[in-house]
């Protein structure tokens, strides 16, 4: 049984990029909103970073309901970036968030190129934000519904026309379904991404047998939650041997030991997504409980676990 630490309180506190944050743990885009609700609570100043609900040029009112269903160990969903747009964060949901000493990531999306560059525009001159999280796993309506994130020349595009637009620390969110994540996580540094964030959900599908109906009206989602967290951990370790920019490890965290897996892979944050939907006071569990592995493992500071994987 490990002797309790006595000394200094271990230094939480990460640089993801030029984004500060007090602590390594974040709230992932989708599953804290833009922070208003869950401000009743919890402290939103608990939290290393927030990123808020992926943006939208115009308003997006999503798929049709049923968009979410429970499966063994994870959640199944396709919610569809319902979003009021970026002019309503703009105006309604940045000033909320303003009040608070927290960095705030924008994670922005869209069905074109031009439409991320134009959403990237926007959030140039806003006031309050910390950094864009670039979500690559929305289908391109002008190549087929092919997802951004799974071809390395769309990829290479978005990136570096958003890096263009935008003078904010930038952040790619990678997608898993893909042949090779380390080769397209190579595509997104060399395109002008600051950090990375992995994984996004796994596609999925579930099925009533006895209707014998897809349970999602969008017949697919995506697969998030404890389920996919091995697949999460493996892939944050790949890409953690090929570039050298941070990464922000994500996929079914729900406790303090499931953090410390990641900053072994090669994390240097990570955000916390389906867990929040259990506990919504999960991220300051997952907090208060790296401060203790850290007394206990008797390390000064966070950045002593990272990427200290022995194999």
């Amino acid at each position: 049984m490990p002797r309790k630490f006595t000394g200094m309180k271990p230094d939480l506190s990460v640089n993801i990029a030029g984004i500060k944050m007090k602590n390594p743990v974040m709230a992932a885009s989708g599953t804290f909103g833009y922070g208003r609700e869950y401000s009743e609570v919890l402290d939103l100043e608990s939290l290393g970073a927030l990123v808020v609900k992926s943006l939208t040029l115009k308003e997006t009112r999503g798929h049709l309901p049923p968009r979410a269903c429970e499966t063994p160990s994870g959640l199944l969903n396709a919610i569809g970036l319902q979003n009021k747009g970026v002019d309503y964060f703009l105006e309604t949901d940045l000033p909320f968030l303003r009040k608070f000493r927290l960095p705030v990531i924008a994670s922005i999306a869209g069905e074109t190129i031009e439409e991320y560059e134009k959403v990237a525009e926007r959030l140039e001159e806003a006031r309050g934000l910390s950094g864009i999280e670039l979500n690559v796993s929305c289908p391109n309506i002008k190549k087929g519904g092919l997802q951004f994130g799974s071809d390395r020349r769309l990829l290479q595009q978005v990136v570096s026309r958003v890096r263009k637009q935008t003078r904010f620390p930038l952040m790619v969110k990678l997608t898993p379904n893909v042949t090779s994540i380390g080769e397209m996580a190579e595509v997104a540094v060399d395109s002008g991404a600051d950090a990375l964030s992995l994984i996004n959900s796994v596609n999925g599908m579930s099925i009533d047998i006895r209707t014998r109906k897809p349970k999602l009206a969008n017949i697919t989602g995506g697969l998030t939650g404890p389920a996919i967290r091995p697949i999460a951990v493996h892939m944050v370790w790949q890409v953690a041997k090929r570039v050298k920019v941070p990464i922000v490890g994500m996929g079914g965290i729900s406790s303090a030991e499931d953090a410390v897996e990641f900053f072994l892979a090669g994390a240097s944050a990570v955000a916390i997504g389906t867990a929040n939907f259990i506990n919504p006071r999960a991220i300051v569990s997952i907090v208060d409980g790296l401060a203790k592995f850290l007394k206990e493992q008797k390390l000064k500071s966070i950045k002593e676990l990272m990427g200290g994987l022995r194999v």
